[in-house]
């Protein structure tokens, strides 16, 4: 990691890495790296530059080719429901907590034809909380870095995912 680079770091999301600073902390002085979340910019993470926990925290961003190649590549039938809560849970846990951008693609899509399934078949069925809330992290995580690296408005990313499967 270079000061400068554009990374993805946990559920901070989108950072600019904007210095290096010695910070002492358990009375040791260690270097950190300074991050300034995009789509957040009152705040400011520090990241050990010694410690082992930013390597699996912090994530290249893709490209507009890596974007566009990853979408068109998607399957109609990449869909990842599992009956058993906890073990959908798990499931969408991980996923969450890997950043692989298929994966999150299809739990999305999975997600959101699960809610139009209930909606359709009783107005007043939704989707469980737990589901509910792993779709919004999922889209959030998403957007975020497609509408970054696209140039394009938040919203605008899933109706663009969709477009591209056409």
């Amino acid at each position: 990691m270079n000061i400068g680079d554009v990374i993805i770091y946990g559920n901070h999301g989108i950072c600019k890495v904007t210095g290096l600073q010695d910070m002492c902390m358990d009375e040791k002085i260690r270097p950190y790296y300074v991050l300034k979340p995009v789509y957040h910019t009152a705040s400011t993470v520090y990241v050990s530059a010694i410690g082992n926990r930013r390597k699996t925290e912090i994530r290249h961003i893709l490209s507009a080719d890596e974007i566009f190649t990853l979408v068109k590549k998607m399957s109609d039938k990449d869909y990842i429901w599992i009956k058993d809560n906890r073990k959908r849970k798990e499931l969408y846990g991980q996923i969450l907590a890997d950043g692989n951008r298929s994966e999150l693609i299809k739990m999305i899509k999975t997600l959101r034809c699960h809610k139009q399934e209930l909606k359709n078949t009783n107005k007043d069925r939704k989707l469980q909380n737990s589901d509910e809330s792993f779709l919004k992290d999922a889209e959030k995580t998403l957007c975020e870095e497609f509408a970054y690296v696209l140039s394009i408005k938040r919203e605008e990313v899933i109706p663009f995912i969709y477009e591209q499967r056409l």
